[in-house]
């Protein structure tokens, strides 16, 4: 049927009146802390929501032979026992549209230190506008947004006429493997859209990025002897110092990378952690930091790992010309960035329900940011839309999302799945089953 004007404000219609259930259904999904390797039990609320809603169910822990395997898998250097991906698919009763990935990641990053929060960081508090908490914005608020996208489809009567594979999966915070891994197990699409924390705006290109951690070796000696020792987290900062030339050099080269010539520092060398040293009254005999190394897209991983060691094969002494040994180990990341092409049939059909749900052209930018679209782009061919609500703070303090920002985005996603999947009253299916929410 024909998505005219009646039917749009159908929809849009009940994604308000459906938007009371959607946020306490997000304030309860961020009380869950699905940090790393610990996303079990919001996992099982994902499950559970999408099972309610008469969608084919499948649940998984990540095979890490298989991952290891393709060439787009970061390092694996944790336990991946009971670290599950969650797909639940809707089938309409006669596939005649085009068949869509909603997609999102459960997985948050550490909250530091949570005496330095507000309250805390699991609270899922709301104040005016904004609901605070970790992996509020980044990005249980999208995730939710893809399920009660389709619920307003279904309440205002209707049913999209193609397949829709809703995605909850792990990993986007540190490999990207989840994504992944759900590539792998065979679920493609036509199109995918992210609703990643990205300022009501949809991604042209980002990053690529590694992460590695760098040992470098001291001589240990008491403190009253420290001219005979060496130091060996004073030589780690020294060999940092030194990678910042690589960092320095990359930025250069930004005129040569289309997209990305705006931007005012698009490559970051992150130094994210740091160990080192056995007593304070001992010269530290080993240091280690962990890194992460943003790469331009079109430059692969592999290249740019070639150039940081060779970089790093540069630094033979410290400053004083003492000797240094160092140690590289690859543990996350191994991942290329993307470039959104313009002009598909996905980002036309993005720009139509944006413009009618914000009154607005709907803007592009790049970020310096990882992102899990890079997976169905390099690796399947599918565009991937990355378009998502206001936040502030994500990986920081008080993380929060824009309430009406989310409102938005759930409203120009239920019209874009309308849009590209096509749609039918309900009762013209034959299997009512599969066409309304239970």
């Amino acid at each position: 049927m024909t998505l005219d004007n009646a039917t749009r404000e159908r929809i849009l219609a009940e994604v308000d009146a459906g938007f009371d259930a959607q946020l306490a259904f997000t304030q309860e999904l961020v009380r869950h802390p699905s940090l790393r390797t610990e996303e079990s039990s919001a996992q099982d609320l994902m499950f559970a929501a999408m099972q309610d809603r008469g969608l084919e169910m499948d649940r998984w822990e990540l095979d890490v032979d298989d991952i290891a395997s393709h060439e787009g898998a970061g390092i694996i250097d944790v336990s991946y026992d009971d670290v599950d991906n969650v797909v639940g698919t809707y089938h309409p009763a006669l596939e005649a549209g085009r068949s869509l990935i909603l997609n999102g990641h459960i997985d948050v990053v550490p909250t530091g230190p949570e005496s330095e929060w507000a309250t805390s960081p699991w609270d899922s508090r709301i104040d005016g506008d904004w609901l605070t908490g970790r992996g509020s914005g980044d990005m249980k608020a999208g995730l939710v947004a893809n399920l009660f996208a389709f619920d307003a489809i279904r309440r205002a009567g209707l049913s999209p006429a193609g397949r829709i594979h809703f995605q909850s999966v792990v990993e986007e915070e540190c490999t990207g493997n989840g994504s992944l891994a759900a590539l792998q197990r065979g679920y493609t699409a036509e199109a995918v859209v992210i609703p990643e924390p990205e300022e009501d705006m949809l991604v042209r290109a980002n990053v690529g990025v590694i992460w590695f951690r760098l040992r470098v070796s001291g001589k240990p000696t008491h403190p009253r002897e420290m001219s005979s020792g060496f130091n060996a987290i004073d030589a780690a900062h020294h060999v940092v110092g030194r990678l910042r030339e690589l960092e320095d050099r990359w930025n250069a080269q930004k005129d040569s990378h289309r997209y990305f010539e705006d931007l005012e520092h698009p490559i970051n060398f992150n130094l994210g952690k740091i160990a080192g040293g056995d007593w304070a009254s001992s010269v530290p005999a080993w240091c280690e930091v962990d890194l992460r190394v943003a790469l331009y897209p079109g430059v692969t991983a592999e290249d740019a790992w070639t150039e940081i060691i060779d970089h790093l094969a540069t630094v033979v002494d410290d400053e004083h010309g003492h000797p240094i040994t160092a140690r590289t180990t690859r543990n996350g990341f191994f991942a290329e960035g993307y470039v959104l092409d313009e002009g598909s049939d996905a980002e036309n059909v993005l720009r139509g329900t944006h413009r009618e749900v914000f009154g607005d052209e709907l803007r592009t930018f790049t970020t310096p940011g990882y992102l899990d679209g890079r997976v169905f782009t390099q690796y399947a061919g599918i565009p991937a839309l990355v378009y998502g609500p206001i936040s502030e703070a994500i990986h920081g303090y008080d993380e929060r999302v824009s309430i009406e920002s989310v409102r938005r985005i759930t409203k120009s996603i239920a019209l874009f799945i309308a849009e590209w999947c096509g749609i039918t009253e309900a009762r013209a299916e034959s299997d009512p089953g599969r066409s309304h929410s239970s």
